[in-house]
């Protein structure tokens, strides 16, 4: 055995085991979560004594919020490319539909073949309709005519006549 002894290590304190476990748990989290990271580098930050003991911790805490940065970026970056790309495929085609149904119909109008209006046509129809009007009215008139020189038989008289029924004409 040698004449010298080791040094005892001096036992920790349960309070020095735990701000030291604290610590370990900071350096583990540090890098998923950039909200512990941005608490953790404003309080190094605000004790430089602290700064220098955890100096690795400071350095994590940075990174991590690099880290997290970039991420924001590049998810910023396929955001715009999926809402242009979701615009490309099915904004944009909806509406030059729309506006192309929307203009159809004056270029159908314009395709149709010109009607051509003559003056003698439209008189040629209204003297036909007047001449339909006579035959017609002349035709009524004959029959009319026909009807009132022939005498009804006396049975459709009676049935034709309800008054003749009643006792009240008798009377």
């Amino acid at each position: 055995m040698s004449l010298e002894k080791s040094r005892p290590r001096p036992r920790r304190s349960g309070i020095e085991s735990e701000e030291e476990r604290a610590w370990v748990g900071f350096y583990q989290r540090v890098g998923r979560d950039s909200a512990i990271a941005t608490e953790v580098m404003a309080q190094l930050e605000s004790d430089p004594e602290m700064k220098r003991t955890h100096l690795a911790l400071y350095l994590c805490c940075k990174e991590s919020l690099r880290q997290h940065k970039a991420r924001q970026a590049r998810n910023k970056r396929i955001g715009q490319f999926v809402r242009w790309l979701c615009h490309g495929l099915f904004v944009r085609p909806l509406r030059s539909l729309q506006k192309g149904l929307r203009h159809g119909s004056d270029i159908a109008v314009e395709c149709l073949p010109e009607v051509v209006k003559e003056p003698a046509v439209a008189q040629v129809r209204r003297l036909a309709r007047e001449t339909e009007f006579t035959t017609a009215h002349t035709a009524f008139e004959q029959q009319a005519a026909q009807s009132a020189a022939d005498p009804l038989p006396a049975s459709t008289e009676a049935q034709a006549s309800p008054s003749a029924k009643t006792p009240r004409a008798a009377a």
